[in-house]
């Protein structure tokens, strides 16, 4: 492992050991497997765990990393669902409620080749009053409903993939409202990747 440039400062070890992660020689399995080492630790209670890895080293970690990397977590279960729960868990703590000022919505999300429902799984975020919340109940209707994969979703999240891109090469497919959709991202504020 090399050291890359420190921008936290890595006051949680998990950042640090994130930064020194040389991504390209590692084989998509191999990835998975550091991540699915540090998400059993974090099960464990060993106080390593995903949720501590600072945004800005996550959404370098994601920028780093080649797009067979990052499909190898949308195909692995468990960082599948740990990875969805993180980026959801984030987005109320990235939310700017000032650039949401008189909206209200709501967004379900589909990700393609999950044990859900037709072959996919779901989330819902509700923009409202100021407030972001995402979470797997459903209850709610839907303004806009966003498909895509979840490899494409972190890349996107992450700021790591050019939203209208997405939309116009399809990779990301909107049903419903199409305005809260190409909006969405502008309610955020995302951490550029550090090569940005």
């Amino acid at each position: 492992m090399r050291l890359h440039k420190t921008r936290t400062g890595g006051e949680h070890v998990i950042n640090a050991f994130a930064e020194k992660l040389e991504l390209a020689k590692l084989s998509p399995e191999q990835f998975t497997q550091v991540l699915e080492t540090l998400h059993m630790l974090g099960e464990t209670g060993a106080g390593i765990e995903l949720s501590s890895l600072e945004t800005e080293v996550l959404v370098d970690v994601v920028q780093r990393a080649s797009r067979e990397q990052l499909k190898a977590i949308a195909d692995h279960p468990e960082l599948r669902s740990a990875f969805l729960d993180e980026i959801f868990r984030r987005m109320s703590d990235h939310f700017v409620p000032e650039r949401a000022r008189h909206v209200d919505f709501v967004v379900a999300w589909r990700f393609t080749d999950g044990d859900g429902e037709d072959g996919f799984d779901r989330f819902q975020t509700v923009i409202e009053d100021g407030v972001c919340v995402s979470s797997t109940d459903l209850a709610r209707t839907p303004d806009t409903t966003i498909t895509l994969s979840v490899d494409d979703f972190i890349r996107m999240a992450t700021g790591n993939a050019a939203v209208a891109a997405m939309f116009v090469t399809g990779k990301v497919k909107v049903k419903g409202e199409y305005a809260p959709a190409v909006r969405f991202s502008g309610y955020f504020d995302i951490p550029k990747p550090s090569g940005a």
